[in-house]
């Protein structure tokens, strides 16, 4: 872009996190599923993952890591002017799951909307948020990852099932210098393998019937396989493209973010990009895959225990159900 980012940036003023209280463990599904902690470390590299209580929805999820945002910023919901929320597991399909923190969170000035990118949705959010601050259409906008998984998990599915968790992370954006804040952003998609990762039943293709139901498509179904092979090579990409955007090299970071989805997944890509562990925030031994969330979270965690500081350059990257990818390059 040119232009208006010549004027201003986009900056994180604050970030926030939340994840249930209660933990699932490789232990608990060794009590229900053919599979054992060995079996699940060693090709997910999750030990344990949160779970929304039954009274918890996306938006209270949500709510938490709001509040956790805006005190970070010093900034009050009446500050916000649009509220993004990415998810794949709205409280409704409408009105969207940020109308409904827009009102409970008392956001009286903000416009706020749902997008759908599954695991690449932070990304996607920032980025649509980095444009609408440096073109002027508005100061300040809460950015939140958001999921509630385990309301879609098969949980007689163990390729599926012992993956996923729930949890938010939510960043506050606002105007900034140029030069500063978000220094490149790059997004991708490739429909054609829509069915490697998907929800069959609900929508307006299949309407869930008793016959549905019985046939478990209110569940997310996925192939593995074909996923990892695209994953590492996307994200690889996308990494790469938004490094030169910005005229800089893996050499320049000083963390990288990736989506937690799978240690193998995670150990190639950085592989790839030649980024040694040291320089990489994971967490997904505790956390599991949040999907939107995932990024947030982690970012979230790293600050809190200071491991990242104002001036870092912090490359985020992302592959998910769409398929949708994309990398996004801030200095914090």
């Amino acid at each position: 872009m040119t232009g208006p980012q010549q004027l201003r940036g986009a900056r994180f003023a604050g970030i926030g996190y939340y994840v249930p209280d209660v933990v699932l463990t490789n232990a608990d599904f060794e009590k229900t599923l053919d599979t054992t902690d060995e079996w699940i470390v060693s090709r997910t590299g999750i030990r344990e993952r949160r779970i929304a209580r039954p009274d918890q929805a996306t938006s209270d999820l949500a709510i938490e890591a709001t509040n956790r945002a805006l005190a970070d910023a010093g900034l009050t919901p009446k500050d916000i002017d649009i509220i993004l929320v990415a998810t794949a597991t709205p409280d409704m399909p409408f009105p969207s799951t940020a109308c409904l923190i827009q009102h409970r969170i008392g956001a009286t000035q903000a416009a706020a909307f749902d997008i759908t990118a599954a695991c690449s949705g932070f990304i996607y959010g920032v980025t649509i948020a980095q444009s609408l601050i440096v073109s002027g259409k508005a100061r300040r906008i809460l950015v939140l990852g958001v999921e509630t998984l385990s309301r879609i998990m098969d949980y007689e599915d163990r390729a599926t099932c012992v993956l996923f968790g729930d949890g938010a992370g939510a960043v506050v954006m606002e105007a900034c210098e140029p030069g500063d804040g978000v220094l490149g952003s790059y997004l991708r998609s490739d429909g054609s393998f829509a069915e490697l990762l998907y929800l069959p039943g609900g929508g307006s293709r299949r309407p869930l019937t008793e016959e549905r139901l019985r046939n478990r498509e209110q569940y997310v179904k996925m192939k593995g396989d074909g996923l990892f092979k695209y994953a590492v090579k996307a994200m690889v990409g996308a990494a790469m493209e938004v490094l030169r955007e910005a005229g800089l090299t893996t050499a320049d970071i000083d963390f990288v973010v990736p989506h937690q989805a799978n240690i193998r997944i995670i150990d190639g890509v950085l592989s790839r990009l030649h980024v040694p562990p040291e320089k990489s925030i994971i967490n997904i031994d505790r956390i599991g895959n949040t999907s939107s969330a995932s990024i947030p979270i982690a970012l979230g965690e790293a600050k809190e225990k200071g491991l990242i500081k104002r001036g870092d350059r912090i490359l985020m990257v992302a592959f998910g159900g769409g398929l949708t990818w994309g990398a996004l390059l801030l200095k914090y």
